[in-house]
């Protein structure tokens, strides 16, 4: 393994959580095993591992992209992981109202009801 690698799975577990990362990993397969060693190594190991900016403001970034580019599938793991970036719900809020302005009021409401329901769900456990 690269040190990319190395650092982009400690990088992923700290923002992620073991149990997330655990899961991914089970369920890795031959078929997908050079996309995971891409983003690893590419989104962890360089994009998150970077000290350019703080986690809390590398999660509102990623939220606010994943909301304004319409990929909603992600925008649960990546609220479950503001617990471990220190990035509030004001703070998400904040993200997902530029969104409203820059990318359109349908997506941000639909991440903001995907928030809501996941921080039910994080205040339930």
């Amino acid at each position: 393994m690269t040190d990319k690698y190395e650092t982009g799975m400690q990088v992923r577990r700290h923002v992620l959580g073991d149990a997330h990362v655990d899961r991914a990993e089970a369920a890795r397969s031959p078929f997908d095993d050079a996309f995971q060693r891409l983003i690893t190594e590419g989104a962890w190991g360089t994009v998150w591992a970077s000290d350019g900016i703080t986690d809390r403001e590398r999660s509102m970034i990623t939220l606010a992209l994943l909301a304004a580019l319409g990929n909603f599938d992600e925008i649960p793991m990546h609220i479950r992981a503001t617990a471990r970036t220190g990035a509030s719900k004001t703070d998400v809020l904040e993200a997902f109202q530029h969104v409203a302005i820059y990318a359109g009021v349908p997506r941000a409401n639909h991440a903001l009801k995907l928030a809501k329901a996941t921080y039910a769900e994080m205040d339930e456990t």
